[in-house]
């Protein structure tokens, strides 16, 4: 009883179920926010009603995009469709620099010609209210993220959390504007959040970009590695590592790396021990796929030579002798 209680709480943490829930949070604050915007006329509401709808398009796309990332390799996507939640984040980045910009419109025109804030404590009320959902969620989203290792689900978290420093933001502006009587402090509050949020926007662009260009693994995860590779080496002797390379794609993590072996070594002893330290990779950084080529010691690959400075006379030399070869 008590596992199928944890198997369906880890069900509902898995990020596909925990965004198909801010699809429906996003669209109960939508309710909320443009209530309390229509009972107060305040702009820095009405910003705060729009970011929600920001909040609703970047839920929905993020459910497709983690749906995409779930597919299987295929003959066209050999490595599979993992970087597809990348594209996520920069959609909603765009999204909430468009967003920043209407707020901001808004807050201008305002701020020129404010306007009286009515039934003030029913707007915080509701605003309140939907800020608590928000803060609620993205805590248990940002929880999933770290353990999936989904970016699309942290970005989404990201921005929910902007939501909610949005949100105090307005309330904090209203309760100005009514204690001073400065009507335009709810204009220039609402400005405020329109930079706070492109700024947020530019960042989740950003991340999203350098997930797409193939970004290495955190340091402390290639510390890791190293460490792992290093106490390998110690403990075989004549065996090295070199060109260690890693990158990340949603939640699938690759490790490249060479593993030089005595010359003497059978191919089945450096099997099992290049088996043995894949294993020992993934058990340090689940999720990872390692790719480990084996080579004798003093060997390199064709392509390593070619990267060398004596890669061009190598290159030149294997074409002289094709050449050489196709006349004989």
């Amino acid at each position: 009883m008590n596992n199928s209680r944890a198997f369906t709480s880890s069900q509902w943490l898995q990020p596909h179920n925990l965004l198909k829930i801010s699809v429906g949070v996003a669209l109960l604050t939508i309710v909320l926010k443009t209530l309390a915007w229509w009972l107060t006329g305040s702009v820095g509401l009405l910003s705060d009603a729009l970011e929600s709808f920001v909040n609703l398009a970047g839920a929905m796309f993020a459910l497709t995009m983690v749906t995409v990332a779930k597919r299987p390799a295929d003959a066209e996507h050999p490595y599979g469709h993992h970087k597809a939640e990348y594209f996520s984040a920069g959609f909603e980045g765009v999204l909430v620099m468009g967003a920043s910009l209407a707020i901001a419109w808004a807050a201008l025109s305002r701020l020129w010609n404010p306007q009286p804030l009515e039934q003030l404590s029913w707007s915080l009320m509701l605003s309140l209210l939907s800020t608590v959902f928000n803060g609620l969620l993205a805590w248990v989203m940002l929880r999933s993220a770290r353990q999936y290792r989904s970016m699309a689900l942290a970005g989404d978290a990201k921005h929910l959390l902007t939501d909610v420093w949005t949100s105090v933001g307005v309330v904090i502006g209203l309760l100005a504007a009514a204690w001073t009587g400065w009507l335009w402090v709810d204009a220039l509050v609402a400005l405020v959040v329109a930079v706070h949020i492109c700024v947020q926007g530019m960042q989740l662009i950003w991340q999203s970009s350098q997930g797409l260009m193939d970004q290495a693994l955190d340091e402390p995860q290639r510390l890791q590695i190293d460490k792992l590779l290093d106490s390998y080496a110690q403990r075989s002797e004549g065996v090295i590592f070199d060109n260690v390379s890693s990158r990340q794609a949603g939640e699938r993590s690759f490790v490249d790396l060479h593993m030089h072996v005595p010359g003497q070594w059978s191919v089945q002893r450096a099997a099992q021990l290049r088996s043995e330290i894949e294993a020992a990779l993934l058990q340090a950084i689940p999720g990872l796929y390692a790719r480990i080529e084996v080579l004798p010691v003093g060997m390199n690959t064709v392509s390593e030579v070619a990267d060398g400075d004596a890669g061009v006379e190598f290159g030149q030399e294997a074409t002289g002798a094709a050449q050489e070869g196709s006349r004989g």
